[in-house]
């Protein structure tokens, strides 16, 4: 696939649409500047707007509307993605998604149905809904659509200026950093971090195939994949620079020291890449200059909700 050209596409389609935002450097976080792509600034909190978006307006919608399942984020991106162009949207969600981001999903007006259990069991039940009504599943991550649209986000972040070697992003299903992986191609380094306890690509390329595990932890209903997705597998076998992991208490560190350092108020899987830098899970050479994705901001429970 020409990843590029696809990137590119979905740029053009979805302006207007997605924000663009906003990029800082920090001399407080690390030994050294670190720069920042303040993606929690994005459409409901997180990058996933901008593959739902695309996924959206690429069509055709059917008349059923869309459905998708979510551990939170990209529901409420696709909720909105679809009240904003006039599709009818049918939102599965686990237990685990939490209030604050059910809350998000209700505000947006899309029909929402939360289903005991874990990401896997709302994938099972949007494909269910699928199947019966011809609604378009709106995949969370392992769709071209949809990872063309986050391969926007890196597109945009070099077009501000991007002056890094390397960039931390984490991974929970694989959408985010296959988007990065496929608009760079090797022209810059690229760290995936992901949780201990929710580490679907790490466990793959351990593998050398897609594998489950088991999930949990702080970051688990957003970074919670119980399988990475085929298209981030692939593109991480031809691209990825490194895999690392980090703990629960080095997220909440990171999440604490964005807050007091610069008042930036991120959930854990936003956090997550920082932590990988702050906790020494990730330890670049000297002179290496480092990038950090903060990928979302719908924290729990809400603190001004």
């Amino acid at each position: 696939m020409d990843w590029k050209h696809a990137i590119n596409e979905a740029a053009a389609r979805i302006e207007g649409h997605a924000q663009v935002t906003p990029v800082m450097t920090s001399d407080a976080l690390w030994d050294r500047p670190v720069e920042l792509k303040l993606e929690q600034l994005q459409h409901t909190g997180s990058f996933k707007a901008r593959g739902a978006f695309n996924t959206l307006l690429a069509g055709p919608v059917p008349e059923a509307g869309v459905v998708a399942a979510s551990g939170g984020n990209h529901g409420a991106a696709v909720a909105h993605a679809a009240t904003r162009l006039g599709f009818g949207a049918q939102i599965f969600v686990p237990e685990m998604a939490g209030p604050a981001k059910i809350a998000l999903i209700e505000r947006t007006g899309a029909a929402l149905t939360v289903v005991p259990g874990e990401y896997a069991n709302a994938l099972e039940a949007a494909r269910a809904y699928e199947a019966s009504t011809g609604a378009m599943q709106v995949h969370a991550y392992d769709a071209p659509a949809t990872v063309a649209g986050q391969g926007t986000l890196t597109r945009e972040w070099e077009r501000q200026g991007l002056e890094a070697d390397t960039l931390l992003i984490a991974v929970g299903g694989g959408g985010l950093i296959a988007g990065a992986l496929a608009w760079l191609q090797g022209a810059r380094k690229v760290v995936a971090v992901e949780p201990e306890t929710s580490c679907a690509l790490s466990a793959a390329l351990e593998a050398g195939e897609a594998v489950d595990v088991e999930v949990s932890g702080v970051a688990a209903n957003a970074l919670g994949a119980r399988r990475i997705g085929g298209i981030c597998f692939e593109l991480a076998q031809a691209h990825l620079g490194e895999s690392v992991r980090v703990t629960d208490a080095s997220i909440n560190e990171a999440q604490r020291a964005l807050w007091q350092t610069h008042r930036l108020l991120v959930e854990p899987a936003g956090a997550t890449a920082l932590a990988a830098l702050r906790s020494g899970a990730y330890v670049p050479a000297p002179g290496e200059r480092v990038a950090v994705l903060l990928c979302g901001g719908n924290i729990a429970p809400d603190p001004l909700g």
